[in-house]
């Protein structure tokens, strides 16, 4: 087992970085975390009022990039590992600036894996099921399963994916990656489908739709996805990929009929907008390895976390 004793997180003050950093701030054994994050718009500090208190926290604000930076934290704080989360991740971002993706989320990774291996320390990748492209029904995606991006997005997670892999295969790299389905929760960026959605409701306001709505994603609560990283980093096997979902299937005009309803608002605020080019129509993955070999699996129920986390969301975003 990998030890969590001082663990670098990039990206941990993004949406999943921060439940990350409480599930980690939880754990007695943990000495030290360092956040690395460049607070770009979907990052905050703010996603770590609470835990920003706990004196084993230290914040540092600079880019993944930086080599010097990242060779002095892995330094000076001893660390164990990098859980790498810091990354580019809206779909509709990447077709308007596909630039930026290949520099954070190719690039980027490159970089940190460069100073981890002069380090020797382990690397977490997370990933997305993005990656497989849209696979039919009922199949659903196995981590052997062909890459098949779509998107800049994607396509830019699939080569940062096989740029990890690849420094196992020629240097040995102790790496792991985690694939993850959609994650919703607490802290979500604005720009995401499910505040998005709550945002316009309570305002009355139109709730844009792409296309028919009919597009099917696994929804996974974001502390499950947590505890699930920290499986795959502690106990993962060297250059093995693990994929983390719930299980738990619904379109996205599904989604959109039960936040109506969490908010006592009408349908007919739906309104349907034209399609973004290049949309996957369902992602669906496999988690049979992550259970089976790590002992983790989704603990909260989609009905229950969905309806704490719109009441969450409808108090920070109502328009009062």
């Amino acid at each position: 087992m990998r030890s969590l004793t001082s663990i670098l997180l990039t990206g941990g003050a993004g949406f999943i970085g921060s439940a990350l950093a409480r599930a980690l701030l939880a754990r007695p054994d943990l000495e030290h975390l360092v956040i690395l994050d460049a607070l770009t718009y979907a990052g905050s500090r703010a996603n770590l009022a609470g835990p920003d208190q706990d004196p084993r926290l230290t914040f540092i604000e600079g880019d993944i990039a930086d080599d010097t930076l990242v060779s002095e934290l892995l330094e000076k704080f001893n660390c164990d590992g990098i859980m790498h989360l810091a990354a580019e991740s809206h779909v509709d971002q990447s077709i308007e600036n596909p630039a930026k993706f290949i520099t954070t989320n190719i690039n980027g990774t490159f970089s940190l894996l460069d100073v981890a291996r002069r380090h020797d320390v382990a690397l977490l990748q997370c990933s997305t099921d993005e990656v497989y492209g849209p696979i039919a029904a009922p199949a659903k995606a196995d981590e052997s399963f062909p890459l098949k991006p779509s998107s800049p997005y994607s396509a830019s997670k699939a080569s940062a994916d096989l740029i990890v892999q690849a420094a196992h295969t020629t240097f040995d790299q102790e790496i792991v990656i985690a694939r993850c389905s959609n994650n919703y929760g607490p802290r979500q960026h604005r720009e995401k489908l499910i505040p998005t959605l709550v945002h316009c409701a309570l305002r009355d306001q139109p709730l844009p739709i792409y296309g028919s709505g009919k597009q099917v994603r696994d929804w996974i609560h974001v502390d499950d996805t947590a505890r699930g990283l920290i499986k795959v980093f502690e106990s993962g096997l060297s250059h093995r990929i693990y994929n983390l979902g719930a299980n738990c299937e619904r379109t996205n005009l599904e989604i959109a009929h039960t936040v109506l309803k969490h908010l006592n608002k009408p349908e007919s605020l739906i309104e349907h907008v034209r399609d973004r080019p290049g949309h996957d129509l369902r992602y669906a993955i496999d988690t049979t390895r992550a259970m089976a070999t790590l002992g983790w699996q989704p603990l909260i129920p989609f009905q229950e976390g969905f309806e704490k986390v719109v009441r969450e969301l409808g108090a920070a975003l109502s328009p009062n």
